[in-house]
């Protein structure tokens, strides 16, 4: 994935979000809790954006959206820069350069993510009342249902063991501590492609403390972002497998890990959703 317009010197990249969203317990709920109707990524940009301007979390929406809910945005407020999806469809003489290509019958399909100053938060406008909708209610067997996952009896012999996952099966010991944060982990495991990477060579294969950190950074998102249980254990456990030896390294999250965690942590909060929005900006 990657962005192919020249971001404003002023967006972090995704990895930088991911270890400031590690580093401050809060923040992922607060950024949910404000901006729910766009990708987790995009709701840690914005929340980030906003602290940094000093301006009050709140819904946002671009200023025709605005206008369309009766509020103006106020004269010389600055946009907040989000990530969009931009798709164009291209002719396979002019080669792939500068996307992600799919599709066939000589034509491709090209995806690039571009940063985009559009948004501006309820507090940056004045106007009409506005009730902000409310934050949808999130169900375990409807998120796993709609990722084609399915929860099976949990038969490990170790006690220690809490919770594993294979194919597109996962299991939870029924003691585990904190059950819904391995859910998410495990989960995690599977949309992240790790349980499809046993059949590969090793050589292609993530590295394990990677792979570990790749889900429980997953399940960190979710736990936060829901205001479940386990996102401090999940915290000292990311934080410990990044360094364990020599302190924290905010490098450690290469910049891809960051997108898929980003990407795994969104598609687990949209499947669960009872009222899942049409209109959500996704990176």
């Amino acid at each position: 994935m990657q962005h192919h317009s020249k971001p404003a010197p002023d967006v972090p990249k995704w990895s930088a979000l991911l270890v400031e969203a590690v580093n401050k317990p809060g923040l992922i709920m607060e950024a949910y809790s404000a901006f729910h109707n766009y990708s987790i990524g995009n709701q840690i940009l914005a929340i980030v954006q906003c602290q940094l301007r000093g301006l009050e979390p709140g819904p946002i929406n671009t200023f025709p959206g605005w206008q369309t809910l009766g509020r103006t945005v106020k004269r010389g407020e600055r946009a907040l820069i989000l990530c969009m999806p931009i798709s164009r469809k291209v002719r396979d003489e002019q080669g792939s350069s500068g996307g992600e290509s799919e599709g066939e019958n000589g034509e491709r399909r090209f995806t690039s993510f571009m940063h985009k100053a559009r948004w501006f938060a309820i507090s940056q406008t004045v106007g009409d009342e506005f009730t902000p909708p409310r934050l949808p209610e999130w169900e375990a067997e409807r998120a796993l249902a709609a990722l084609d996952i399915e929860q099976i009896a949990f038969t490990a012999t170790d006690g220690n063991c809490q919770g594993y996952a294979k194919k597109r099966q996962i299991a939870i010991n029924p003691v585990a501590q904190l059950p819904h944060k391995t859910l998410f982990h495990e989960t995690a495991h599977v949309i992240l492609g790790h349980t499809a990477e046993a059949d590969f060579t090793d050589t292609e294969r993530t590295p394990k403390n990677l792979r570990e950190v790749e889900a429980e950074a997953v399940a960190l998102l979710c736990c936060e972002a829901l205001n479940l249980e386990g996102a401090d254990y999940c915290r000292g456990y990311i934080q410990n497998w990044l360094c364990p030896a020599v302190g924290y390294n905010g490098d450690a999250i290469p910049e891809k890990s960051a997108q898929k965690i980003f990407r795994a942590a969104d598609q687990i909060l949209r499947a669960g959703r009872l009222q899942a929005s049409e209109n959500e900006t996704e990176h």
